[in-house]
């Protein structure tokens, strides 16, 4: 079956330069493309596994000139271990009411996000995020996207995943939580109900996005295994074990 992109040449463009934001003194640069509304998932699909990410309408991957620290990763879903440290994080947040139906944003949604950004991220690049940028970041350029809704049984929303489905697992683009329920670890378990739902939904995957060596901020990722890793000669198991295991999951 021919994409819908396969009788158009996808144009790709370069940032310019810009300090990393995950280790100091180095400097990033992303490759990146738009998402023709009429290609469907095909062109997300395709470029997610070759590592590149989703970000509204614009699919990107780094293309840092002296540093290559940045790699792709996912989870093996089928074969996840469910170790006890696992088990017992699911267990402590089984009573949460998982909702996938939801492909728009809200202001119940915005209102979390702005608190998590405020308390966790403050110095990001999202820092004082409007609610139309939250719209857009929602719903700009979905391809089979959806935001995943953690509630407690008295109906209150603790932490939202925006995620998408892609032919071979999901991709968790962004996620979120009440900063008031740290308790729960609901970061690490997000990531563990992915992997769930790639489970119940057939997909062997759940794409993490970027592990980044030496990177606080991105050393959690590793700590979820089997993990595969996106090389020159395609997706590889990851055998890293030097990673900082008391990475925040940010």
């Amino acid at each position: 079956m021919t994409h819908p992109f396969a009788t158009r040449q996808i144009p790709f463009f370069l940032t310019a330069a810009s300090p990393c934001p995950y280790l100091p003194g180095q400097w990033e640069r992303k490759v990146f493309t738009r998402i023709d509304p009429g290609e469907g998932p095909a062109l997300n699909d395709a470029l997610s596994h070759a590592g590149f990410r989703r970000s509204q309408s614009v699919l990107y991957r780094p293309a840092c000139e002296a540093c290559d620290a940045c790699k792709s990763v996912r989870i093996d879903a089928e074969a996840f271990d469910w170790k006890r440290r696992w088990r017992k994080l699911a267990a402590r947040n089984s009573d949460l009411h998982v909702c996938t139906d939801n492909n728009t944003a809200t202001a119940e949604q915005y209102e979390i996000m702005s608190r998590y950004l405020d308390t966790r991220h403050d110095d990001g690049d999202m820092a004082g995020m409007s609610f139309g940028e939250f719209v857009l970041m929602v719903e700009e350029g979905a391809q089979r996207t959806h935001i995943t809704e953690y509630r407690t049984p008295d109906g209150r929303l603790i932490a939202g995943a925006l995620t998408d489905v892609l032919k071979d697992g999901l991709s968790l683009i962004y996620s979120f939580f009440d900063p008031d329920e740290e308790k729960r670890s609901l970061g690490a378990y997000m990531i563990l109900d992915a992997v769930r739902q790639a489970e119940a939904l057939g997909l062997p995957f759940v794409y993490l996005g970027y592990w980044v060596r030496n990177s606080r901020k991105m050393a959690y990722k590793a700590q979820f295994q089997p993990l595969q890793v996106l090389t020159p000669a395609g997706w590889s198991a990851f055998d890293d074990l030097a990673f900082d295991e008391t990475g925040d999951i940010e």
